[in-house]
């Protein structure tokens, strides 16, 4: 039987500058304690779904709020895994909302597509004026260290800040040219988008730190500097877009961008969530 799981995840600002995160949930989706390496105005949690995948006819809702002046940052402990689907539809959907003064770091690890999949991610980001959030997308195709191409299925993929930004793709694995042309992946089965996104236009200072913190984190890794960029579509975001062979060169820079953005832009230093070190 399919499941339909969601969560509702909210952020508050307390009095006392403490950033506090409750959440509702129903089907197995949930997050874990909340932890405050940085101390009491940043909340990290962990987004964890037991069942370790989705397949055909799966669908998991994320509905996360940050309230005027909380900071929170959600990861995940492992790869999202999108299974082989006998037909139907395998489905997450993120909806993520920022209210004034508000921070998110939305930082998910990769979705897996596994060989004859058929699935779609979507994720939706919503700014009230000054918020900022740093988030990313990592999708792999197949698993090539196991010896399993990406040769059937179909994967959806749906970036969007309404009115502002939308990146959509879909990846067939019949698409030889797609997935092999220099014009297309190169051969390259993992891709990644990251983007520093905002409520209020980027003034030219702010904006130009945010590219050159992240060109030269492209220069300190020459694993990935020929495959990757970075560039401002808009005033109000900065983005990050790779092509890599594999999942980890991709999310070492990945993770390289978010301690060098958030130094930059935030004056924060680089804390990782505990999750990534075990």
């Amino acid at each position: 039987m399919p499941w339909h799981a969601r969560l509702q995840l909210d952020y508050t600002a307390e009095p006392t500058a403490r950033t506090v995160a409750r959440y509702a949930h129903n089907g197995p989706l949930r997050i874990l304690q909340s932890l405050y390496p940085e101390g009491n105005a940043i909340c990290h949690n962990v987004l964890v779904h037991p069942p370790g995948g989705l397949v055909g006819g799966d669908t998991l809702d994320i509905t996360a709020t940050v309230g005027p002046g909380a900071h929170g940052l959600v990861t995940t402990p492992g790869a999202t895994r999108f299974y082989r689907s006998t037909g139907p539809l395998a489905l997450q959907r993120s909806h993520l909302t920022l209210a004034e003064g508000a921070r998110l770091e939305w930082l998910p690890l990769e979705a897996l597509c596994y060989s004859a999949c058929h699935a779609e991610n979507h994720l939706t980001l919503n700014l009230a004026p000054g918020a900022e959030c740093i988030a990313w997308d990592v999708t792999a195709l197949g698993l090539p260290h196991a010896s399993q191409p990406f040769e059937q299925g179909r994967f959806t993929q749906h970036l969007e800040v309404p009115g502002l930004w939308l990146e959509r793709g879909v990846i067939d694995a019949a698409d030889e040219r797609l997935l092999s042309s220099p014009l297309g992946l190169a051969g390259h089965r993992c891709m990644a988008s990251m983007f520093f996104a905002t409520g209020t236009p980027l003034d030219r200072t702010r904006r130009d730190a945010a590219l050159d913190a992240a060109r030269a984190v492209m220069d300190a890794h020459p694993p990935v500097k020929a495959t990757a960029g970075a560039t401002c579509p808009n005033e109000r975001m900065v983005v990050v877009r790779v092509l890599a062979p594999q999942v980890e060169p991709a999310m070492k820079l990945l993770k390289a961008v978010r301690v060098a953005w958030r130094q930059a832009m935030w004056q924060l230093s680089g804390e990782p969530p505990r999750i990534w070190a075990m």
